[in-house]
């Protein structure tokens, strides 16, 4: 059977982040034949033009390392002030340059998240999705996974304990997988 690898982060810096957790449980609870490998974004400096004309900094290339060789890219965000962080959109944005040879163009990209409010990340996922628009990816429209009141649904080692969202979540990865690889035999 043929491995889908998938190049995941999550939009946030914080070590005890719900939604790098949230990826910890995506890799447990992966389908067979789904490897998903996190990258930190901690190091990837903010996008300045300026900088990429002198050359990705290190953080950056290895992003874009870790998208082009990928088979889809799975994304946890945040949800900040209603919208979706600048963590989250500056890795996406170093990700789009430049445009004509953007990792992301043509790749299958699946967003989850998690928060404490009651929304569970879904105006910063919306958000989101519209910058996948110029850079040509292909967002899984359904299902969707936002993990409302985070903070009841993980331990203090970062462990998703709910098992209604630990079920829910293979069963967004199962479709995730069909929804790459569709993508991939149809376009690329």
């Amino acid at each position: 059977m043929p491995t889908t690898h998938v190049f995941a982060f999550a939009g946030s810096l914080r070590e005890g982040s719900y939604n790098r957790a949230l990826l910890r449980a995506a890799q447990e609870e992966a389908p067979e034949g789904v490897t998903i490998e996190i990258f930190d974004l901690t190091g990837v400096p903010l996008y300045n033009a300026d900088l990429e004309a002198k050359g990705d900094p290190d953080r950056v290339t290895a992003l874009k390392d870790g998208i082009r060789t990928a088979d889809a890219v799975l994304i946890a965000t945040p949800e900040y002030n209603h919208g979706v962080p600048a963590v989250t959109k500056n890795a996406v944005d170093w990700a789009s340059r430049p445009p004509k040879d953007s990792p992301l163009d043509g790749k299958p990209v699946g967003i989850i998240g998690a928060s404490p409010g009651m929304t569970g990340s879904a105006r910063g996922q919306s958000q989101l999705r519209q910058a996948f628009e110029f850079t040509n990816s292909y967002c899984m429209p359904q299902p969707e996974i936002l993990v409302a009141r985070a903070h009841e649904k993980f331990d203090e080692e970062g462990r998703l304990t709910d098992e209604k969202t630990r079920s829910f979540l293979g069963k967004y990865l199962t479709a995730f997988e069909e929804w790459a690889t569709r993508v991939s035999e149809d376009g690329r």
